[in-house]
């Protein structure tokens, strides 16, 4: 695998319901797929649908919302008013007395509402509660060793899914790509002067917060008070090196050589 291990990994067995209700240990377990980058739910390919329904069930009770964006929803409690909804967008579900009704279960009568997308009752709920975290999540789909090739085909084409046999070890590598791009990183590469690129332990960084800045804390702290600027090769720049300053934004696989000042 020639990607670096973006960082820790825990482990949840989730065979048994009741996880989110306290089940064995199963609240402490759940509690740390909050705190995840990116979870995997792991399936049997000849038997995933009762699998898969059991643990999002589970990690939906909690407060984990899969492979969903927040909902584009503003709410914002006020001391007087009444309930004011705006809708910049038309509503399939929601309207003025939904709302009130949803609100007046949390015991809220004068509040700010603005829906700026087609939203639904539970996204609302989302919102006024506050606590839910938005993860991506990848479904492996295992043992594909057991199925057809035309079966396989259609398990291909479903969303967020990963078909892989652990007993071969077959496509272990697309498994890694699409952990790659769920979590959203970008590896650059270090070149000490006169040497050649470091293409073994690459700086990783997040995808929205890749500059030369970024770059140089990652290595050290104090290598950014002392930047004169930085060559880059790679897709972030016109030509091969180029000179860029601390705001320069780079791009996936990128090499870089830091100048200093003396």
């Amino acid at each position: 695998w020639d990607k670096p291990d973006p960082g820790g990994s825990s482990g949840i067995n989730a065979e048994y319901g009741g996880a989110k209700d306290g089940k064995g240990r199963g609240r402490q377990v759940i509690a740390v797929a909050r705190t995840c980058k990116l979870i995997f739910i792991v399936l049997d390919v000849l038997k995933p649908l009762g699998d898969k329904a059991i643990i999002e069930k589970e990690l939906e009770g909690f407060g984990i919302r899969l492979n969903k964006s927040p909902p584009n929803i503003t709410f914002r409690k006020k001391e007087k008013g009444g309930i004011n909804l705006t809708q910049v967008v038309p509503q399939s579900e929601l309207d003025l007395d939904s709302v009130k009704q949803i609100l007046g279960e949390y015991r809220i009568s004068n509040a700010d509402v603005v829906l700026k997308e087609d939203s639904s009752c539970d996204d609302l709920i989302d919102v006024i509660e506050g606590n839910r975290v938005y993860i991506p999540c990848i479904y492996v789909l295992n043992k594909i060793d057991q199925i057809s090739i035309e079966e396989l085909d259609i398990i291909y084409k479903i969303p967020h899914c990963v078909p892989l046999s652990a007993h071969h070890k077959w496509n272990f590598d697309d498994l890694l790509e699409k952990m790659w791009e769920y979590l959203n990183l970008t590896r650059i590469y270090t070149k000490p002067k006169g040497q050649l690129p470091d293409f073994n332990a690459p700086v990783v960084l997040k995808e929205d917060n890749r500059t030369i800045e970024t770059f140089c804390n990652s290595l050290h702290k104090g290598i950014l008070k002392d930047l004169k600027y930085a060559l880059v090769w790679g897709s972030s720049v016109k030509y091969q090196p180029q000179r860029v300053g601390k705001e320069h934004i780079l791009g996936d696989e990128d090499i870089v050589q830091v100048i200093k000042k003396h």
